[in-house]
C-alpha cells in the first residue's frame, strides 16, 4: 500500500475528517536521521499529523511548522508541511533508547517529555498565525488533539501511529484527524465518543490489511452512523525537502558581501548542510569568489 492521504464528511455531514497511510514517508526520514525505535516512533507521529494539518490547509501557497519540545531525552522535534502534505523534519536526539511500557509499546511519552507544542501557520500574508499549548503526553496524538481544542477551539479527535518491525524498519505508520462541525447533534458527539473509545491504535488497523478508507468506515461509517462515509480523491503524501544549491547559495548571498570575504581568505571550502535531509553542498574558493564578484556593484 503507497503512501496517501483522504479527506471526506460523515454523519450526514457532521464530521469531517482527514486520514493518511504513512509508512513510506516515516521508513524515509527513518533512513536519513538513523533514528532508534522510538525515535522513529516519535518523529513518525509528528510528521503523519503535520501531513494531515497539511491537507486541511485553505491555500495552496499554505506552510505549516509544527514544533515539539519537551523536557524528555529526545528534547524536540521540527517538522514542516505543505498545503499538499509534502513533509519534512528535524529531530534533535536520534538516538534515545528507553525501556518500553508495560503493554510493550515503544514509550514515545516519556522519550518526549512534558513542555510545548507550537503550530505556526504561515499564510504568506501579514505575520505567520502562531499557536502554542502545553504538551500534555507527549504521545503526539494527544497533543495534538489537545492543540485544537485549546488554540482552535475545535472538539478534534487525533490518531497516529508508527509500528516498528523487529528489523527496525517502519511496518506501518499513518493517522487520522477527526473533527465535529459546529451544528453536529448530541446523538453525533455521543456515537463519535463510544466509536473512538473502541479504538486501541492507528496500526492495529494496518496490520488487519485494513486501507485508509476500511479504517475510517470503522470509526465513524455506517456501522457507527446511519450513513455512509463520503470521500474525496486520494492525495499522495511523501518526505519532501525543498532544499537545492540555488536555495543555499541565496542563504549564502544572505550571509552578506563581508562575511563571503571572510571565507574566501581562509581559503578552504565551504560546506552547508542541511538537517532536513542530511545534505551537504560544497562551494569551493572560486566559486565563492564569483559570488562575491556578483555581488559587487560594477
Amino acid at each position: 500500500m503507497k503512501d496517501y492521504i483522504i479527506r471526506g464528511m460523515a454523519a450526514g455531514n457532521e464530521i469531517r475528517f482527514v486520514a493518511a497511510y504513512t509508512k513510506e514517508t516515516v521508513e524515509t526520514a527513518r533512513k536519513i536521521h538513523n533514528t532508534s525505535p522510538v525515535c522513529t516512533a516519535a518523529l513518525g507521529r509528528l510528521l503523519t499529523g503535520g501531513a494531515l494539518m497539511g491537507a486541511m490547509c485553505k491555500n495552496e501557497s499554505d506552510v505549516l511548522t509544527l514544533k515539539v519540545a519537551g523536557n524528555g531525552p529526545i528534547k524536540s522535534i521540527t517538522v514542516t508541511s505543505d498545503a499538499n502534505s509534502n513533509v519534512k523534519g528535524i529531530i534533535y536526539n536520534n538516538n534515545v533508547d528507553i525501556p518500553f511500557k508495560e503493554n510493550g509499546h515503544l514509550d514515545v511519552g516519556s522519550a518526549v517529555g512534558r513542555g510545548m507544542l507550537t503550530v505556526i501557520r504561515d499564510e504568506g500574508v501579514a505575520e505567520p498565525y502562531v499557536g502554542q499549548t502545553q504538551l500534555i503526553s507527549g504521545e503526539i496524538g494527544d497533543d495534538l488533539t489537545y492543540y485544537f481544542a485549546e488554540s482552535e477551539q475545535i472538539p478534534t479527535s487525533v490518531g497516529v501511529g508508527v509500528l516498528v518491525d523487529r528489523d527496525l524498519t517502519v511496518k506501518h505508520a499513518g493517522g487520522f484527524i477527526i473533527q465535529l462541525l459546529p451544528f453536529a447533534s448530541e446523538e453525533t458527539v455521543t456515537k463519535l465518543e463510544n466509536s473512538l473509545a473502541k479504538v486501541n491504535s492507528v496500526t492495529d488497523f494496518f496490520n488487519k490489511g485494513m486501507s485508509v478508507e476500511d479504517m475510517m468506515r470503522e470509526i465513524v461509517g455506517e456501522n457507527v452512523f446511519d450513513a455512509d462515509i463520503n470521500i474525496e480523491e486520494p492525495l499522495p503524501v511523501g518526505y519532501h525537502c525543498n532544499c537545492s544549491k540555488e536555495r543555499v547559495t541565496k542563504a549564502l548571498i544572505s550571509l552578506g558581501t563581508k562575511e563571503i570575504k571572510s571565507m574566501i581568505d581562509d581559503g578552504k571550502p565551504v560546506n552547508l548542510h542541511c538537517d532536513f535531509c542530511n545534505t551537504d553542498y560544497e562551494f569551493s574558493t572560486e566559486e565563492l569568489v564569483s559570488l562575491l564578484e556578483n555581488l559587487q556593484p560594477q
